[in-house]
């Protein structure tokens, strides 16, 4: 099956009336489990799961978000990844195909408009935090750390912020990689990066939970996030539970719909995804368990999310332990192994659509998204100095992108996906896709993602404008 060539000939119209894909598809099932799993395995599992974990209950949140997986996440998986596989084509021409063949109004294209555009959004700012992991796997391989404190690592950290050509640079290094493998196709790029990719992961991650384990407080850290406290856990907590299970999963952005273009047709897609959501989790959590441990050995430090973890919070504990030099650059790189696993799903959808529509071959649609992407993102570059103090509808820019896509893109195109399948396809389309899974399982899955899925979505949609503005 070809991946490149030719894939350009002929007008998008005839290009959707056929279910044959012309880029390939993954070798065998667990290839694209490790593909979708590498999409949904990011820089939110590394410092973001953990810490809300350990904030909002231990493991009566980890129950909470499982349901909530169960309940959104992969409920809507499943369909987009039903969505992908039956067109066979990018985003953007799988819903063109959909909804020609049940004879829909043009309007319902959206959804893959969607997602493509707010998976080129997402990669214009991930670019430049994964790019900070990037410039300190050198740092602390250097030993720029050690015996540092905290307020020496937020200067070390705030300097980098504000340098603008050192952002840049490493921005632009790690967009290069996402794009040489993107460049490859299905099987000689993405299937062989993430046969790559995800066991390095997976190996880096245990290195690192072993390092923990000899070398932290293991018992602490264990019971920040395990420790079933269930009057830790509000409704505030349910909400980002909620929000967090659609999020971690990387719905709505069009990769998971466009890996589903690229599956296998006697891969069974229930149990492809609940492998997908088991891995995620189990990446998140063991994260955690290796995290933890290492900020709780020093007394000095707090476990602060987001930025202020990953950045001076765990460089001051690594600067501080025997070895941590070592394991701290093992733990950059581990950071942005997840981001580039994530990143490489991010401009696929995009990529794919150029190829088959507008007679890209692979290498000038990655030229040329990527350095929109690029250009897109020196806004976020900007925002940690030179325009710190511009706001846009009181954000900054890097806010503003986060926000649209977070909490506005996403959500909506999860919520038109849902309706999509529950409710304007063909229930006989649906079956067919879906008639490897016992009927019961069919009525189940179908129930839900007609009913709950849509709720939810909307619950997470409608709260997070709320707590925006309020």
């Amino acid at each position: 099956m070809s991946e490149n060539s030719q894939v350009g000939v002929g007008s998008p119209d005839a290009q959707v009336s056929s279910k044959r894909g012309i880029h390939g598809t993954w070798p065998s099932r667990w290839t694209f489990v490790l593909a979708a799993t590498g999409s949904a395995v990011g820089l939110g599992n590394i410092w973001k799961f953990p810490y809300i974990v350990g904030e909002n209950g231990g493991g009566a949140f980890v129950l909470v978000y499982l349901v909530c997986i169960l309940v959104v996440g992969m409920p809507i998986m499943v369909a987009e990844i039903m969505l992908g596989r039956r067109g066979r084509h990018s985003p953007i021409n799988t819903m063109r195909y959909l909804t020609k063949e049940a004879g829909l109004h043009g309007g319902w294209n959206a959804i893959g408009w969607l997602g493509v555009t707010a998976g080129l959004m997402i990669l214009s700012y991930y670019a430049v935090i994964a790019g900070w992991a990037l410039h300190y796997i050198g740092h602390m391989a250097s030993g720029t750390f050690q015996g540092v404190s905290a307020e020496q690592a937020g200067i070390i950290f705030g300097d980098l912020l504000a340098d603008t050509n050192t952002l840049i640079f490493w921005q632009s290094v790690f967009l290069l990689l996402t794009m040489g493998v993107v460049m490859g196709g299905v099987t000689k790029g993405l299937g062989v990066a993430v046969r790559v990719l995800m066991p390095l992961l997976f190996v880096l991650l245990l290195v690192l939970l072993v390092f923990g384990y000899q070398q932290g407080d293991f018992a602490r850290g264990f019971s920040f996030l395990f420790s079933f406290n269930i009057e830790a856990l509000t409704w505030k907590g349910v909400l980002i539970a909620l929000g967090h299970a659609f999020f971690t999963l990387s719905l709505g952005m069009g990769a998971i719909m466009a890996y589903g273009a690229y599956m296998p047709d006697h891969a069974r897609i229930g149990r492809t995804v609940i492998a997908v959501g088991f891995l995620d989790t189990l990446v998140a959590l063991v994260a955690g368990l290796a995290i933890f441990p290492i900020v709780f050995a020093n007394p000095t430090i707090a476990p602060s999310a987001g930025p202020g973890l990953m950045f001076v919070s765990l460089p001051v504990a690594f600067g501080n332990m025997s070895g941590g030099l070592l394991f701290g650059s093992i733990f950059f790189v581990l950071v942005t192994l997840a981001a580039w696993s994530s990143a490489i799903s991010l401009i696929e959808p995009a990529v794919a659509y150029l190829v088959e529509s507008k007679g890209f071959n692979r290498f000038t649609a990655n030229l040329l998204l990527g350095f929109i992407v690029w250009l897109v993102g020196l806004g976020s570059v900007l925002s940690f100095n030179v325009w710190a103090e511009a706001r846009i509808a009181g954000f900054n820019f890097f806010e503003f992108m986060d926000f649209l896509t977070s909490s506005v893109m996403l959500p909506l195109t999860g919520l038109f996906i849902a309706i999509f399948v529950g409710w304007i396809m063909k229930p006989q389309a649906v079956r067919e896709e879906m008639n490897d899974e016992p009927s019961s399982v069919f009525f189940v899955w179908r129930w839900v993602v007609r009913y709950l899925s849509p709720l939810a979505v909307l619950v997470v949609f409608v709260m997070g404008i709320y707590k925006t503005f309020s």
